[in-house]
C-alpha cells in the first residue's frame, strides 16, 4: 500500500469519564503509540510508513494542550491507570504498544499494572529509570524550542525537525508547548522523570516481549538508563542507534522504522 493511499481521522472519543483527543490511520493489527513530553507531535514520516501495516491509535496525553486535563492525575503512575481503564473502554486490550520518552515511561507503568494489557512493547529512549551513569537533561531548566533543538544530536539535518520544531512557530505551538511542559512538571517534577520502585516492577514483565530502542548520542536520557531497562525486563532487546540523538524516529528513520516492523510482525 502506498502512503498516499492511507486514510487518516482525527476526533475525540468519550472514554473513561474524558472527551479524549485520537488520531487512526493505517491498516492491519492496532498499534498504540503514546507521544513524549513535548505533546503530541504532528503526523511524521515514521508514523506514515508504520501505517502500511499498522493501525495506528495516536492519543493525546489528557492536559498536555489538546485533551482537558483529570485533576486527579498527578503522577505518570495515576496517568498509566487511567490509560489501561481507556483502552478497556476503546476495546483496544493486548494490542502492541509504541511509546516515546515519557510516553514510553508511561507503557512502562502500564504494562507493570496489568502484564497481559499488551501483546508486544517497544520503548524508545523512555524516562522512568534514574540513569546509573549521567543525568536526564531538565527541560524546565530551558525554554520548550531550546529543549527541542537540544534533543536532536544534528537538528540542521535531520528532515523532519522544521515540523517539529519551526524556526518560527505559531502563538498556538508555544501555547501547546507551554501546556506540554506544564503537565509533564505536574507528573514528573519529584523525582524528576523517574520512579524510584520502576526497575523493580519491570520483573513482572518478563513474559512481555520488548524493545527498547535508543539513541547512542542520545543528550536526553543516557543510554545508561536503557541498559537499566534491558536489565529490568527479563529478555528485552536493546538497540542503540549510532550517529543519533534522542528521536531515532526522526534522525534514523528508516532503520528505526525496520526495527519496529519486524518487532511488531
Amino acid at each position: 500500500m502506498s502512503t498516499s493511499s492511507l486514510t487518516w481521522t482525527e476526533g475525540t472519543t468519550r472514554v473513561a469519564g474524558l472527551d479524549l483527543h485520537i488520531v487512526r490511520g493505517g491498516s492491519g493489527d492496532p498499534l498504540l503509540v503514546l507521544h513524549d513530553e513535548m505533546g503530541q507531535p504532528p503526523r511524521l514520516p515514521y508514523a506514515e510508513e508504520l501505517a502500511r501495516d499498522f493501525t495506528l491509535h495516536m492519543p493525546a496525553h489528557p492536559g498536555f494542550g489538546i485533551t482537558d486535563r483529570l485533576d486527579w492525575i498527578m503522577t505518570v503512575r495515576d496517568l498509566a491507570g487511567w490509560y489501561l481503564r481507556a483502552l478497556e473502554e476503546l476495546g483496544l486490550e493486548q494490542i502492541n504498544v509504541l511509546g516515546f520518552s515519557l510516553g514510553g515511561w508511561l507503557a512502562a507503568e502500564m504494562a507493570c499494572q496489568s502484564p497481559k494489557a499488551f501483546n508486544k512493547m517497544a520503548l524508545v529512549a523512555p524516562a522512568g529509570i534514574k540513569p546509573p551513569t549521567g543525568e536526564i537533561l531538565d527541560m524546565f531548566l530551558i525554554v520548550a524550542k531550546e529543549y527541542l533543538e537540544s534533543s536532536y544530536l544534528d537538528p540542521s539535518n535531520t528532515r523532519d525537525f522544521p515540523t517539529i520544531c519551526p524556526e518560527e512557530p505559531s502563538p498556538e505551538q508555544v501555547e501547546l508547548w507551554e501546556c506540554a511542559r506544564e503537565e509533564a512538571a505536574r507528573l514528573t517534577w519529584r523525582p524528576y522523570m523517574y520512579h524510584a520502585a520502576l526497575p523493580h516492577l519491570l520483573a513482572r514483565l518478563k513474559d512481555l516481549p520488548t524493545l527498547l530502542v535508543w539513541g547512542e548520542q542520545d543528550p536526553v536520557i543516557p543510554t545508561s538508563a536503557g541498559e537499566a531497562y534491558q536489565q529490568a525486563i527479563q529478555g528485552a532487546r536493546l538497540e542503540i542507534l549510532s550517529n543519533c540523538g534522542h528521536h531515532p524516529e526522526s534522525e534514523k528513520k528508516d532503520e528505526f522504522v525496520g526495527l519496529v516492523r519486524n518487532f511488531f510482525a
